[in-house]
């Protein structure tokens, strides 16, 4: 279900997490840094994402959104068991099609449950909209699925990790997006704003980033450059390290 995009721009993409857990602050979101760097790696541009609550409204508008706007549209989180996982039935309600319980779905959940533990609640973790294509994991055996432009999974990290290794072989990859960092220890982000200005419009083609965090040792400044053109990277890398070193000796003075 792979889709091709058009000219030779990179597919891109939105991650949707839903949950009232990530909202309130209990559950930590590690699920969207996973699949950046995942599909940073093959070449697709994550563009967008967003977290919504366990509401159905909530999730068809982001849903209907995102998937009109990008190649493909992850959702992680609401597939579980419980009255709350509600994500399948939103999906359904935003492609308009029925939803409904998938005898493929219940052969996977036998080869993990018994029929008696195989009560409604887990039965629910089998309730697909038409037309999907399940997506396997070999962990707890309850499938995500995949329909349109969207890749439903599960929210649970080892899950979620297990659902992507199931569908990343076939997205439309492209050339990975390759990086460099170059350390800008003990020269402030204002010394260095107009000249990494002047770098970033210079080199059309590369994106190019202050990220200030402070240690120990006090503020420690960071330049990443980012391209899929590795000549262009190396020629806007070494201007940036040019400009570094500059400023460096300057304050050394």
């Amino acid at each position: 279900m792979a889709q091709e995009t058009a000219g030779d721009r990179p597919a891109s993409a939105a991650v949707l997490v839903i949950g009232d857990e990530i909202l309130s602050g209990r559950t930590q979101d590690v699920n969207t840094r996973y699949i950046a760097n995942y599909l940073a790696q093959i070449g697709v541009d994550l563009r967008e994402a967003r977290i919504v609550p366990d509401e159905t409204e909530a999730i068809v508008e982001a849903l209907n959104a995102l998937r009109a706007r990008y190649t493909y549209v992850f959702t992680t989180g609401g597939i579980g068991p419980t009255h709350d996982d509600i994500t399948a039935d939103a999906v359904a309600r935003a492609f308009d099609v029925e939803i409904g319980e998938d005898p493929r779905a219940i052969a996977l959940l036998r080869e993990r449950f018994s029929e008696a533990e195989l009560n409604p609640a887990r039965r629910r973790m089998a309730r697909i909209p038409k037309g999907a294509e399940l997506i396997f994991n070999a962990i707890s055996k309850a499938p995500g699925f995949w329909i349109g432009n969207v890749i439903v999974m599960a929210g649970v990290p080892t899950i979620m990790q297990n659902m992507m290794d199931v569908v990343g072989p076939r997205l439309a990859a492209g050339p990975p997006v390759l990086v460099e960092t170059v350390d800008a220890y003990g020269v402030p982000e204002g010394a260095y704003a107009a000249g990494l200005e002047a770098i970033a419009r210079g080199h059309d083609g590369v994106s190019v980033g202050s990220y200030p965090s402070f240690t120990s040792a006090g503020f420690r400044n960071q330049i990443v450059l980012r391209s899929r053109d590795a000549a262009l990277l190396a020629r806007a890398t070494a201007a940036a390290r040019a400009m570094i070193a500059s400023l460096s000796k300057e304050k050394a003075r």
